[in-house]
């Protein structure tokens, strides 16, 4: 019976140790897909507050956000432009609408932030009512596609496409 016991025993040790290992190597495999996955978490966190800080800024009329946010090599194309426009022809533009009315308020809606590398897709709704020199507010919806880089400024949009939806009247 002794021997049995012993053999037992060891069965049950090596058993034990083979346990153990499996669990550090899944222990292991869970914590760096952990990282991994928090890694992913922050960038979209960090992607998402990057479009936000965009809106923010036109909504307080700070124009520095072009010069902060867009890539020199930027190219964004609104549905209501007839061609895609660089950071300087935003930066223009930009001054020219800020002059004709101004954001009162806005709220974004993610969709999908994806993220793969140093390049990051982000799909949203936004609302926005803009009120003019007369206090007339008009109020739009719509849709954007933003393309963000990983920069060693952090991440800036490198080109997005969107607008306001058409109402159809």
């Amino acid at each position: 019976m002794s021997g049995m016991a012993h053999t037992l025993q060891i069965a049950g040790s090596r058993g034990l140790r083979a346990a153990a290992r499996i669990f550090l190597v899944v222990a292991g495999i869970s914590v760096c897909s952990g990282a991994v996955a928090q890694d992913e978490t922050d960038d979209h966190a960090d992607v998402w507050a990057v479009v936000e800080a965009q809106w923010d800024s036109e909504a307080i009329g700070d124009r520095r956000w072009i010069d902060r946010l867009l890539t020199d090599d930027f190219s964004g194309w609104n549905n209501d432009t007839p061609v895609p426009r660089s950071r300087a022809s935003i930066k223009m533009w930009d001054r020219f609408t800020d002059e004709q009315a101004q954001m009162a308020a806005h709220e974004l809606y993610p969709y999908l932030i994806v993220v793969h590398g140093d390049t990051a897709v982000a799909h949203y709704f936004y609302s926005a009512a803009y009120e003019d020199d007369d206090g007339e507010v008009e109020t739009n919806h719509g849709r954007y596609t933003d393309v963000l880089v990983r920069t060693e400024d952090g991440w800036k949009f490198l080109a997005w496409h969107g607008g306001d939806d058409d109402s159809g009247d």
